[in-house]
């Protein structure tokens, strides 16, 4: 049965289903083991997540059109040149960026000679090598870690988590990591702030100032 030539249903959609099933299976492990344990910013999994979603249905429907592996390499080359406005996106998250991307595509263009063992098999090298990465590798030197310091409770049911800043700062002496110290104490003392934590984003010294996040 059609409606203005197009199918009102096609064999197609089981297909759909269970791929976009195994898709969301490894998504779920990806982000609750790997990427939501270890960013502060629980706003960047729901990025990961709404990514993977729409590159899968993207590739899948775009499949149909008999659309060669070129538009894959193709998705992987816009998302390899976009910048966010809003703020930076670090090394890390990008890459995380290129994993959920890279599981989307791999489930939604594997066809007839990809068997369903060798998708799931692929799938969980991802995930074991993304969990390697994070248990090992990715493991922060005691000595780097500092103390969030407690602010305010929220739902009473423990810590807010802190607060980030972007700050356009003038004293690039102050930046290397013997004088972290020092840097973290002049930026409450001018803010106000209880500072926990500075990254530095950029330098700029023909104008002698630098692009700092803080977190409070």
């Amino acid at each position: 049965m059609e409606f203005l030539e197009i199918p009102l249903y096609d064999d197609d959609i089981i297909k759909l289903l269970v791929r976009f099933a195994i898709d969301l299976v490894f998504l779920t492990l990806v982000v609750a083991f790997a990427i939501y344990p270890n960013q502060r910013e629980r706003s960047f999994a729901f990025t990961a997540v709404m990514l993977n979603i729409t590159v899968f249905f993207i590739c899948f429907t775009l499949k149909k059109l008999e659309i060669d592996i070129g538009m894959a390499l193709g998705l992987f080359a816009i998302f390899g040149v976009l910048r966010y406005r809003t703020d930076a996106i670090g090394t890390k998250e990008m890459t995380y960026l290129f994993i959920v991307i890279g599981i989307s595509v791999i489930n939604s263009l594997s066809n007839k000679k990809t068997s369903y063992a060798e998708i799931a098999l692929v799938n969980s090298l991802i995930f074991a090598a993304t969990m390697l990465k994070e248990w090992i590798v990715g493991r922060v030197p005691p000595q780097e870690q500092e103390p969030v310091k407690p602010t305010k409770k929220s739902n009473g049911a423990g810590d807010a988590k802190p607060s980030k800043y972007t700050i356009e700062y003038d004293k690039v002496e102050l930046l290397g990591e013997s004088e972290r110290q020092t840097l973290i104490e002049d930026l409450q003392h001018r803010t106000g702030l209880c500072v926990s934590k500075v990254q530095v984003k950029s330098i700029d010294l023909s104008q002698n100032k630098a692009t700092l996040c803080v977190w409070c």
